[in-house]
Formats: structure tokens, C-alpha cells, sequence
């Protein structure tokens, strides 16, 4: 390699070599031709990283875009000395590339310098491995892991031999190992590996998933769903004599979901296992299910939601942009006048549209967002009550309190506080709590529910009958107002013992000394009908419906 074109002859040799090795090994030999300023490398390294192709030229501009930012300096600092340091023989450096995915991965890069007989740089010859590579099989459960499974799915699933994933996963495998160690973790690992290995029959094969306590079957028998609940159903039936067996030293579960592999067609690796993924997180999410097959609505519902939780995060983010808050008017039913106005949120960016409040405020609940946005609907509603109390002295205002709210923040000496700073009285305020909420937190609600009494703050119990209908916890509660539901009323509007068990909640909150309120009242006729109910309030759109601060005050405050 003494000239141009003895390197060029040398390299064609050396690249011959590449190729012919790569299909042997995970690693990736390379050859950089300093004189011509050419480069080849594996071509399986093209796949895996942004490379522009096995072969290619201007290679230190390749090489920077492909080297993370953070490394770039040291990667060509370390080239320099090629040229300018005539001790440099060995290359040995770590650094990340940017693979097809956008991710940056590890890499260690090795390479001898070649210097032809003047003593001149012509060469630089070595192997590229990554160092962050997750192991091909795992130790503990003795099963072979992801990297087999990725070849498998070539190897044996194609459009004449369709296939099933099954993903298996240890319920609270993570409280296992708090209770009883890591050692016994690895026990409950290894056992359940065993009887998934002694389920699994021909055509069907196990891995171990890398870094989780989960496994996945390749079944490529072209079974149906029941075959693959089936599977399921013996796995399950193993484990239970495990746990019999040692006299239930430690009691565990195991889900499982299942993909039809032909449903995902077009999709590559990293696409699969994210709907293995959820199929199995299904089986968690879903009371009473521990097997679940995966289902292409329920998936895209899953984006949805997810898609929806991260506008509503920049939202938040932004000082509540796309967040408003409306509000309908309560009417007293004796005297057919104006009560209050309850505060309703709304949600509306240009990449959701209006969003239904049945839809975002679930996804705020469960984001834990419905923190930092319930106290900005607390201060729009404080904010309504003093602005409308210029033109009604009397005007107060309710806003709903989710339940996360009362469990994860210290939300009674939030109210307290803006109440005092605004200089409402407290009897201006009436706090709207879901029953099931309620129901399901009742210590913390009584205790909550208590210290708004103490302060004269009023409380709404909403959406009665929807929920458990416990009068068990609606007699410890002794809300001022209890409010029924437009899905009730529409059933009582339709049915006469709705109806008359409507009246018999009206009576019962009544002798509790609660006021009733029903909602959803669209039309004179239905509110004729409900009058004879005897409640003490209406809402519904037959009065109004939730409209802007600037509307209810032109429509209420001036006529009234």
C-alpha cells in the first residue's frame, strides 16, 4: 500500500474480506483507506446505524454526523494523531453513533495503524462492537434472549407461516423481591421460566426479554386465540402448583398477552414489542383480565390517550393555554330564579380539537395533571364569584374537586388560603366531590369533607346514583346538596320506577337535611315532570347552557 493504487488494490481485498465475515459475527470489521479517504464497513453496521452505505467517501463529514455531538471532539482529536503523531499505532476509543432509530448507542472502535515503508499513514484496520449490547441469552433462567427472538421472526414467520407473540409477565414481581430478596426473585424467575419451557411444545419457542421479568413464546403453529389462551390457561395452572407445592411461602400471578403476528404486517422489531408491550399491560389495566389479545381499536385508543396526556402537559407547561372554564346556571325551583353557577372545564388546542370532559379529565386524574390544573379552575372560579358579585351580592359558585386532588395535594389549605386572599366569605364557595371518589377514599374524604365544614364552606355531592350508591358513607358525608346525574334523570323521565325511586332519593336527602338538585333538564315538559320529584334545584340547558364568564354575566346578572 505503498501508492494510490496499490491502497486501491488493498482495499478491495480487505473489503472483499468485510463482507464475507459480517453474516458471521455481531461485531463489524471496518477499514479506513487514509489515502484515498474512503471507508467500508460491515454492511450489517448500515442497518443498525445512519451510516450512508457500506462504501462511501468524504469520510470524516460521515463520521461527524454520525458521532453523538458530546464525543465528536474526542473522535477527531484521536484522528489527527494519525497524522501528526508518528508513535500512533492503536486506535482505542469509546463513543455513541446515531442508529436508524435516532437513538444513540455505544460503541467500543479498535483499530491497527498501517503505515506503508516510508513510515506514512495509508491505513487504519479494526472492529467496532457495542458496549451497551444487551446479552444474547439470559443466565438465570437459562433461556435464550431478545437477540434470538429478532432472528427468529425472520427466520420462521412469513406470509405462508403466519404466527402468534405471547408475553408473559410475573404480576408485582417487583414487590416479590422487596418482601423476600433478589435471591428469591431470581427463584420465582427461574420457576416460572420452567413451566412456560414444560407448556411450550413443537413449532413454539421461549425467550427470556432483556432486562425485565418477562418472557415471550414464539408460536408459529398458526394456531387461533383459543389455542394461545390455552397456553396461557397451562402456564397458569404450572405456576399454581409451584405456589401449592411451597405450601404458599410466596403467592404470585402470571398475565399474558398475545399479538397475531399477521396483524402487524409491514411493522419492524421495535413496532412489535411495543404491541406485545401493550397487550400485556392490558392484562394490568383491566380489572379481572390476565389474558389479553392484542386488539388494533384499543391500541389506537392507547396512542390517543397518550397523544392527548402530552398536549395537556405542554399545556399545562404554558400557563394553562387551551384550558377555559364555562359556567351554567343553578336555578332555585321555588322561586324559578337564578341560584349559583357551577364552573365547568373545557379543553381545546388546534392538535386535539374540543375535547369531551368525559375523555381529558381521566387522563389529567391519572397524570396526576388534575393537581396544578384543579387550582387553576379553583382561582377561575374565585375569580367568577368576585367579578359577578358586583351586579349579585349574593352570587356564589361551585367548581368540582377530583379525588387525586384530596389523596396527593394538600388541597383544603389551598382553598382556605384563596378564599381569605379574595375576601369571599366561605359560604360563597360550594365544592363538588364524584361519589365513586368518595366511596373509594372515604377516610380521606370525611377528614377533607370535615375541615371545609369547619370553615362553612359548603359541599355538592355529584353525579349521585352513578356511581356505588353507598348511604352508608352518604350519611357520614351529610352533603348540603346532593346531585343527580342527567343519565338518572333521563331514566326516570322514561320509566316510572326511575321515577319513583327518584322521588324516594329526593325525600331521603331531604330528611338528612340535604338539598336536591337534579340535572340535565333540556325541555319545559321534562321540567314540568321533575317538579313533582320536589327537588330544590335545576340545571340543565333548558336554562343554560355552560357558557362563557362574559355570556352568563350579560345573561343573568343584568336581567336579574
Amino acid at each position: 500500500m505503498s501508492d494510490s493504487k496499490e491502497s486501491k488494490v488493498s482495499l478491495e481485498q480487505y473489503e472483499k474480506i468485510i463482507h464475507a465475515l459480517s453474516p458471521c459475527m455481531d461485531d463489524y470489521l471496518y477499514v479506513y483507506d487514509l489515502v484515498n479517504d474512503v471507508y467500508c464497513i460491515s454492511p450489517t453496521a448500515v442497518e443498525r446505524f445512519r451510516l450512508p452505505a457500506s462504501r462511501f467517501t468524504n469520510v470524516n463529514e460521515h463520521l461527524k454526523e454520525l458521532t453523538h455531538p458530546d464525543d465528536w471532539y474526542t473522535l477527531s482529536h484521536d484522528i489527527s494523531k494519525i497524522f501528526s503523531d508518528a508513535n500512533y499505532s492503536f486506535h482505542n476509543l469509546q463513543y455513541r453513533w446515531t442508529n436508524r432509530m435516532g437513538e444513540a448507542v455505544w460503541i467500543s472502535c479498535r483499530g491497527r495503524l498501517v503505515r506503508n515503508e516510508n513510515g506514512d499513514p495509508i491505513a487504519l484496520v479494526g472492529c467496532i462492537n457495542e458496549i451497551g449490547e444487551k446479552q444474547r441469552a439470559d443466565n438465570i433462567s437459562g433461556l435464550r434472549g431478545e437477540a434470538f427472538l429478532k432472528e427468529d421472526l425472520v427466520k420462521y414467520v412469513n406470509k405462508d407461516n403466519g404466527a402468534f407473540l405471547i408475553r408473559f409477565g410475573i404480576d408485582e414481581f417487583r414487590e416479590i423481591v422487596e418482601n423476600f430478596g433478589p435471591e428469591y426473585g431470581e427463584k420465582v424467575l427461574k420457576k416460572t421460566s420452567d413451566c412456560i419451557s414444560e407448556c411450550v411444545g413443537k413449532n413454539q419457542k421461549l425467550y427470556k426479554l432483556d432486562g425485565t421479568d418477562e418472557f415471550m413464546v414464539l408460536d408459529y403453529n398458526r394456531y387461533n386465540v383459543d389455542s394461545a389462551h390455552a397456553l396461557y390457561e397451562m402456564v397458569a395452572n404450572k405456576v399454581t402448583a409451584f405456589i401449592e407445592e411451597s405450601h404458599y411461602e410466596v403467592f404470585f400471578t402470571v398475565s399474558a398477552g398475545a399479538v397475531d403476528v399477521e396483524e402487524s404486517e409491514g411493522m419492524n422489531y421495535n413496532e412489535l414489542m411495543k404491541l406485545t408491550e401493550f397487550a400485556l399491560g392490558r392484562t394490568r389495566e383491566v380489572s379481572g383480565t390476565a389474558f389479553y389479545v392484542y386488539k388494533d381499536k384499543d391500541y389506537r385508543d392507547f396512542v390517543r390517550r397518550r397523544k392527548i396526556l402530552q398536549v395537556l402537559r405542554k399545556s399545562v407547561d404554558d400557563g394553562f393555554n387551551g384550558f377555559t372554564t364555562l359556567f351554567q346556571p343553578i336555578i332555585d325551583i321555588e322561586s324559578g330564579r337564578f341560584s349559583h353557577a357551577e364552573t365547568l372545564l373545557r379543553f381545546n388546542t388546534p392538535e386535539t380539537g374540543p375535547l369531551s370532559p368525559m375523555e381529558f379529565i381521566p387522563i389529567l386524574e391519572e397524570s396526576g395533571l388534575i393537581i396544578p390544573v384543579g387550582k387553576w379552575v379553583l382561582s377561575q372560579a374565585i375569580y367568577a364569584c368576585t367579578y359577578m358579585q358586583k351586579f349579585l351580592p349574593d352570587f356564589h359558585v361551585s367548581f368540582n374537586l377530583s379525588y387525586v386532588q384530596v389523596l396527593k395535594s394538600n388541597v383544603l389549605s389551598e382553598i382556605i388560603k384563596v378564599m381569605k386572599e379574595s375576601g369571599l366569605k366561605m359560604g360563597n364557595l360550594v365544592v363538588e366531590l364524584t361519589e365513586s371518589g368518595f366511596v373509594e377514599s372515604n377516610e380521606n374524604f370525611i377528614s377533607f369533607c370535615e375541615g371545609l365544614r369547619k370553615y362553612g364552606i359548603s359541599i355538592a355531592l355529584d353525579d349521585f346514583g352513578t356511581g356505588y350508591s353507598n348511604f352508608h358513607y352518604l350519611f357520614n358525608l351529610t352533603p348540603d346538596v346532593i346531585k343527580i346525574d342527567r343519565s338518572f334523570t333521563l331514566k326516570a323521565l322514561k320509566n316510572d320506577y326511575e321515577y319513583n325511586l327518584l322521588k324516594y332519593l329526593a325525600q331521603m336527602a331531604h330528611s338528612i337535611n340535604s338539598k336536591f338538585c337534579i340535572e340535565g333538564i333540556e325541555t319545559e315538559e321534562e321540567l314540568e315532570r321533575i317538579k313533582h320529584i320536589g327537588p330544590d334545584y335545576i340545571q340543565g340547558y333548558y336554562f343554560g347552557k355552560p357558557m362563557s364568564l362574559a355570556d352568563f354575566e350579560h345573561k343573568f346578572a343584568k336581567v336579574q
